[in-house]
């Protein structure tokens, strides 16, 4: 996102008049406990964020990564399950996190991640992540191309994060076991799904939400 990043941080850049992270939190109405992982200019979010129900932690030194940043947290978030997402992506359509609370069932999941169809991405450029059998996820592995793009959005239960000794690391790592134990769902979504990882696809991303 340079030169945009070199005096805000990702969360802060604006799209259709509203900084990133408000985009975010936007889709989290209801949720109790919202905590936000912040490293690069930590301050500049945690001002932008000063007033509202939202918990900062900072990453320092180092950031921890998605599932480092995630156990850090669990001291705040508690036991059970929780829901993570990224927020340099936008959808348009409808909420993905209240579809993800509709489809959960605990019983049978450790993890339910919202999947975009590669044909439903804009300003994606990569050749997908997962197949969906059944409603299990299995990775792409060494083939050429998957059907399902990662949405930055699931909910998954924290247990396994215990018995990682690093303190950066990637939720790639308990994804596995779960993948392994047949415990890993995931729930397509029918909107489209922007991917602004790049300063060009700001205006994209507006295009795409002002004709929703």
């Amino acid at each position: 996102m340079k030169p945009l990043t070199d005096t805000l941080p990702k969360p802060l850049i604006e799209v259709a008049g509203k900084p990133l992270i408000d985009h975010a939190l936007a889709l989290l109405d209801g949720v109790s406990t919202v905590v936000v992982n912040t490293h690069y200019r930590a301050e500049q979010l945690e001002a932008h964020l000063k007033g509202r129900d939202v918990i900062c932690l900072r990453e320092e030194p180092e950031v921890l990564e998605t599932g480092g940043g995630l156990k850090n947290a669990l001291s705040v978030l508690g036991e059970g399950p929780v829901l993570t997402l990224n927020s340099d992506v936008i959808f348009a359509g409808h909420n993905p996190v209240v579809a993800l609370q509709k489809a959960w069932n605990a019983d049978q999941m450790d993890a339910l991640l919202t999947l975009i169809p590669v044909e439903k991405t804009v300003e994606y450029s990569g050749v997908g992540d997962f197949f969906l059998h059944d409603g299990l996820i299995e990775r792409r592995g060494a083939r050429p191309a998957a059907p399902y793009v990662y949405g930055s959005v699931q909910i998954i239960k924290t247990e396994l994060l215990k018995n990682v000794t690093e303190s950066a690391f990637s939720l790639n790592v308990i994804w596995d076991q779960m993948i392994g134990q047949g415990r890993a769902y995931g729930l397509p979504y029918d909107g489209r799904w922007v991917d602004v990882g790049r300063p060009e696809g700001i205006a994209v991303a507006e295009g795409v939400l002002a004709n929703v």
